[in-house]
């Protein structure tokens, strides 16, 4: 396979983040056990972990092709490994939001230099679009290895207590191992270099200016539409599966890793599927299937144990069911993003994935928030029902999405 070893190094950087990222879900339910904070308070993660991502991608996207992708990703393994030796020497609710907001820049800048990158080292749209979907695959098997390693350092027996902060040590040295990988790999980036060199400020204008694109619009809406709905279940499963399915807390940890693992495993199947058949109607019937998980798994919740359930075979059926959702969803993301990155020059694609980023973080910041108050409001049982609205208005802008790719010939 040719460049293989830059191909791996972005897999295993992304594994890395995928871990820190998506712990969201687990930390919200622990930092109300461990430091009493409310479920509108420990919402707030979601958003500095999104926020911040999404100022990172916006002010300095444009300018990452200059710094050269493998230095950015190389300085972002580095900052995030030496944050993860310092949380658990604070256990306070405010450094846990240092450390989503350390995890959001980090990312940002990883996540634009990946996507750019993969532009540098396939050679069409059809292996774009699969090794894209591969990628994220290897993502979700990230959050997926991230709710054993977390529920792995997760004390039942004293719910209060900050062992589970140990867990950082392990991710700072997964993060220096992903740092020697990359440091070896080799990437040739002339590509990604415009033909007429720019100023700073006018490669930022540039990438402003992509978002009054048709095709660019109605994308960053689905996107953000996307990640809504991604992160609204996913930060708050291990919630749900608490409050609601009454779980305990490293069995509720554990059992979200469902939805992780179905969204791997969609993705997967998504980069085998989508060379053979139209993404449209791949990801149409996913969001109605999507829909369909959704009116049938969430009843299922109403009858369950009084006592708490602290074993696998004890679970109740709507904590296996409910997390399927993902696997009708996955694809909708990497198919999305590699659409739009094929119809764009290869210089474009670092301003691209800048956008890409930045919608994405405010679609999962959204999704978040909005649920948590939901879940404090009308509690959480109900709470997820409101996923069928997003799913519905995403069904309309993908099919605007196909009918404007259709007129540029990037369908």
């Amino acid at each position: 396979m040719k460049n293989w070893p830059i191909k791996v190094s972005l897999f295993i950087n992304y594994f890395v983040f995928a871990i820190l990222l998506n712990s969201v879900g687990t930390v919200i339910l622990q930092v109300q056990n461990s430091y009493g904070v409310t479920e509108s308070s420990a919402a707030v993660l979601e958003a500095f972990k999104d926020l911040s991502i999404a100022l990172t991608s916006f002010l300095i996207a444009s300018f990452i092709v200059r710094v050269g992708y493998k230095r950015t990703m190389l300085a972002s393994l580095g900052f995030i490994g030496v944050v993860c030796l310092a949380m658990p020497q604070l256990p306070v609710f405010w450094m846990t939001k240092l450390m989503f907001a350390a995890t959001g820049v980090g990312f940002a800048l990883v996540k634009v230099s990946v996507y750019a990158t993969l532009g540098l080292v396939t050679k069409d749209s059809k292996e774009h679009v699969s090794i894209m979907n591969f990628l994220e695959s290897f993502f979700m098997v990230g959050v997926l290895s991230g709710y054993f390693i977390f529920g792995a350092f997760v004390d039942d027996s004293d719910p209060a207590s900050t062992s589970w902060l140990t867990v950082y040590y392990v991710l700072a040295v997964l993060s220096f191992l992903a740092f020697a990988l990359l440091l070896f790999a080799k990437l040739d980036e002339s590509a990604a270099q415009s033909a007429t060199p720019k100023s700073l400020a006018q490669e930022f204008v540039d990438m402003m200016a992509l978002c009054i694109k048709p095709l660019v619009l109605i994308f960053v809406i689905s996107a953000f539409l996307y990640v809504l709905i991604e992160q609204s279940i996913m930060s708050w499963l291990p919630t749900f599966n608490s409050r609601i399915l009454n779980l305990s807390t490293s069995l509720s940890i554990q059992m979200a890793s469902i939805l992780a693992a179905a969204t791997a495993l969609g993705r997967f199947t998504a980069g085998i599927v989508l060379k053979k058949f139209d993404w449209y109607r791949v990801l149409t019937i996913g969001l109605l299937l999507a829909a369909a998980l959704v009116l049938v798994a969430l009843p299922m919740a109403r009858s369950v144990s009084v006592t708490e359930v602290t074993t696998l075979a004890a679970a109740p059926l709507a904590a296996f069911v409910f997390p399927l959702i993902g696997f009708c969803i996955a694809p909708i993301y990497p198919a999305i993003n590699s659409v739009i990155l094929s119809a764009l020059p290869t210089h474009q694609h670092g301003s691209m994935a800048g956008l890409i980023v930045v919608f994405s973080a405010l679609g999962g910041t959204s999704g978040s928030i909005i649920t948590g108050y939901l879940f404090e409001i009308v509690g959480g049982q109900t709470a997820f029902y409101f996923s069928l609205i997003p799913i519905a208005v995403i069904l309309f802008t993908l099919y605007l999405f196909k009918r404007k790719a259709e007129e540029l010939g990037h369908a």
